[in-house]
């Protein structure tokens, strides 16, 4: 059975990445690219399934080890110490950064005493269907593992044994010795990948990510959170195109046991366009440049080919299929490859591509005539479809409904293509754009309006709640102060929270073509916070953050939701949208905070600068 998803920590090398348990064990792993098959699955079966442990060998009837584990300061390399009756050990986890080949490294290092350690490498190609020929090194430095296009070569310095389909070894390792281990990946037809020397290979790690966080000048009581979830984002793009996942994992169910599971290894343009609005407000320019050049890529055509996501290189086909003989992680069945919601209609998306490219503009990220062009031409195919049903932000598959936010973000649309034209000399029907955004802004306030809820609905003449308006205010549709924001406000909190964390609508009563049941989605909790910020309820603000800062888990990680009932993480993991949603709803905090300090003539105790903008390209630290 594997571990709870919040006992998984993650590691990448901009390619792909691993989730390893507490316990020592990677039970996930895509090789060589995210959307790759899985080498290791365990995640979403068992062992045989494939899975690389390394952890102390204890004899039976011993107590288990105290385990302990941490980021090693502001990198991705994880350290996980393991204290036994004879002595402490740490196992070092992290992927360099690629240089040709992928590698894997784990060291083993002796704090104290003398510990005995044990090793089993299983591995299982194509989603832990495959089991690979496994043969020695010619110098006997380890083995190489080949199944059709597959390749991994182990190299260690101490004797392996293959046991049963398996690799297996024994050793021990006393105070001051490291034992090294390299799982490197490579096509089986290219010649086998050159050793490197795991111990270079951490220094040079070590270096990329401390040069990466470094820029940020973050710090105060949230700086560390959010800093973590900015390395956890850098993971998740992909770094030859700069295409951010929108997690590394595919089928982690958002109900226990539950048909809720998704794979969610590629790119949305609406997670994809609010990381780059993070990455950008945290002067990471280099990252949103790469991401303006993929959505340029992938966008180019006909506008009315648009897709809401696409694969990690610009990939438009993502057949959804089932691994039938993967049982699901505890459970929870089916596991999916490919996402079918591909060829829905979100009509928000637009919305989201036009505000995050109008802000990289404010950002001083010029974009050149062809983007222009393309978000004009988006408009004109905009101006033909913005009456019509889509599925919504939230992937419904029970048929197309009128949703109130995406008719708010078609509003978006256009209202940020007017004040790019306005602020950037930029040519376009201006007169026109201001006649749409007027009559999709009375529409909504029109079809959307519930007086007997006292609230906007999920869906024009609805009867339900929805998290996504929660928003409204945040996009500026309607300013903090509008009485229909405020009862909006007061209806969620109290129609649509569990045990004070927010659900995205109630499944049991919207028919969404799915079985009921799922945890509260923790973006929308972060939305929550934002909102009692805005009505100056700053310290239900400060405790609520606080509270879901308290749900990542021992590592800083979040996933999707959060099961109030079980009281455990829910959903793939770890998600861009999670943690992007944390390091907008900390900054937006720092803000207030500096508001209240300069109106009471105390010093700020976060940033100088303001945090209601994107700074420009030029106060990049």
């Amino acid at each position: 059975m594997p571990a709870l998803i919040e006992d998984y920590a993650l590691i990448g090398d901009g390619h792909t990445a691993a989730l390893i348990s507490k316990e020592g064990s990677i039970d996930w792993l895509c090789w060589p690219r995210f959307d790759s098959g899985a080498c290791f699955a365990a995640l979403l079966g068992t062992p045989e399934n494939g899975r690389w442990l390394i952890t102390p060998d204890l004899p039976d009837g011993a107590p288990p080890p105290v385990i302990t584990r941490r980021y090693r300061g502001d990198t991705l390399i994880l350290e996980t110490d393991f204290e036994t009756p004879d002595g402490r050990v740490s196992l070092i986890d992290f992927m360099p950064v690629r240089d040709g080949a992928s590698d894997l490294v784990r060291i083993v290092v002796g704090r104290r005493g003398t510990v005995k350690m044990k090793m089993e490498l299983v591995l299982r190609f194509d989603y832990g269907s495959s089991i690979p020929w496994v043969s020695r090194l010619p110098d006997e430095s380890g083995i190489r593992a080949i199944a059709g296009p597959d390749l991994c070569v182990l190299r260690t310095p101490i004797d392996v044994t293959g046991e049963n389909m398996r690799t297996v070894g024994e050793f021990t390792v006393s105070e001051g010795e490291r034992v090294p281990f390299s799982l490197v990946y490579s096509q089986s037809h290219l010649r086998l990948p050159r050793a490197l020397d795991p111990h270079t290979q951490f220094a040079r790690t070590e270096n990329f990510w401390l040069e990466w966080s470094g820029r940020s000048n973050l710090d105060g009581r949230w700086g560390p959170a959010i800093r973590r979830s900015l390395i956890t984002l850098k993971a998740l793009a992909y770094e030859p195109t700069g295409g951010i996942v929108a997690a590394p994992t595919t089928s982690l169910p958002e109900q226990l046991g539950g048909t809720r599971n998704w794979d969610y290894r590629y790119c949305w343009l609406r997670d994809a366009t609010i990381t780059l609005l993070a990455m950008m407000r945290s002067g990471y320019y280099d990252e949103a440049r790469a991401w303006r050049a993929w959505l340029g890529r992938v966008m180019a055509g006909s506008p009315d080919q648009v897709q809401i996501m696409y694969g990690i290189a610009g990939e438009r086909r993502l057949p959804e299929w089932e691994a039938d003989w993967l049982p699901g992680y505890e459970n929870s069945k089916p596991v999916r490859i490919g996402n079918g919601a591909v060829n829905q209609l979100q009509l928000d998306v637009y919305g989201e591509v036009m505000n995050a490219l109008h802000l990289a503009r404010v950002g001083g990220l010029q974009g050149d005539d062809t983007v222009w062009s393309i978000q004009r031409a988006m408009l004109d195919h905009l101006d033909t479809i913005w009456q019509e049903a889509d599925e919504g932000i939230w992937e419904t598959r029970g048929g197309r409904q009128q949703f109130t936010f995406s008719k708010v973000m078609a509003w978006v649309a256009y209202d940020r293509a007017i004040k790019s034209a306005e602020q950037f000399s930029l040519e376009g029907p201006i007169d026109h754009w201001r006649t749409m955004r007027s009559t999709i802004h009375a529409d909504v306030c029109e079809k959307s309006w519930n007086p007997a809820m006292n609230s906007f609905a999920q869906t024009y003449g609805g009867g339900d709640l929805d998290a996504s308006l929660l928003l409204i205010p945040l996009l500026g549709f309607l300013p903090p102060e509008d009485p229909r924001v405020i009862s909006t406000l007061h209806a969620i909190e109290r129609d649509l929270t569990h045990d004070g964390l927010v659900k995205r609508y109630h499944t049991s009563e919207v028919q969404d073509g799915l079985p009921p049941g799922e945890g509260t989605f923790l973006a929308c909790s972060f939305w929550l916070v934002d909102n009692l910020a805005l009505q100056g309820r700053l310290e239900e603000a400060y405790a609520m953050f606080e509270r879901l800062l308290g749900l990542a888990n021992d590592v800083g990680l979040l996933a999707e939701e959060y099961d109030t009932v079980a009281k455990r993480l829910v959903g793939n993991f770890p998600q861009a949208f999670s943690h992007v949603a944390l390091v907008h709803t900390g900054m937006n905090l720092m803000r207030h905070e500096q508001g209240m300090a300069k109106a009471t003539g105390q010093p700020a105790s976060r940033q100088d600068k303001p945090l209601d903008a994107v700074p420009t390209k030029e106060s990049k630290t």
